[in-house]
């Protein structure tokens, strides 16, 4: 029964596309740009990082502000990463976060107790659409109040 359930919720391939970085970081990122024309996102999975970080968001970064753009180059610690925008990323049906282990009990609680934070970027993804999902461990919950 269970691979009955798992064959009604697989992904075809022909609707998975990955973002091409080894075309160099501004190429890939204009060529997901493109390919997202029209496209509402279902579901995004996120994690986060102990700086507050997620998708490539990362605290301060000019990237917060995009408006225009679906997918951006972003340079970090000498790698060019590319990444989804807020707008695209917000616009999901669901958007749900994933963080586990006690070095990101304090980026959990900036991003999830606290305001929206430019120096936190998970504090500003929420679903505009449907609903955001937060699933923490004991650890990664630790300073929230209860």
């Amino acid at each position: 029964m269970r691979e009955k359930v798992l064959d009604r919720i697989a992904v075809p391939p022909r609707a998975v596309h990955r973002m091409r970085g080894e075309l160099g970081g501004e190429r890939a990122a204009g060529d997901y740009h493109r390919l997202l024309e029209g496209v509402t996102l279902g579901l995004v999975l996120q994690g986060i990082g102990p700086d507050g970080h997620t998708a490539s968001l990362f605290p301060g970064s000019p990237a917060l502000d995009e408006r225009e753009q679906r997918a951006v180059a972003v340079p970090h610690d000498d790698v060019e990463r590319v990444t989804m925008t807020l707008p695209v990323l917000c616009a999901a049906r669901a958007v749900v976060f994933l963080a586990l282990g006690e070095e990101k009990a304090e980026a959990v609680t900036r991003a999830f107790a606290g305001r929206p934070d430019p120096q936190v970027p998970a504090s500003l993804l929420r679903s505009t659409q449907g609903e955001t999902i937060v699933l923490l461990d004991r650890a990664a919950a630790a300073k929230l109040d209860n």
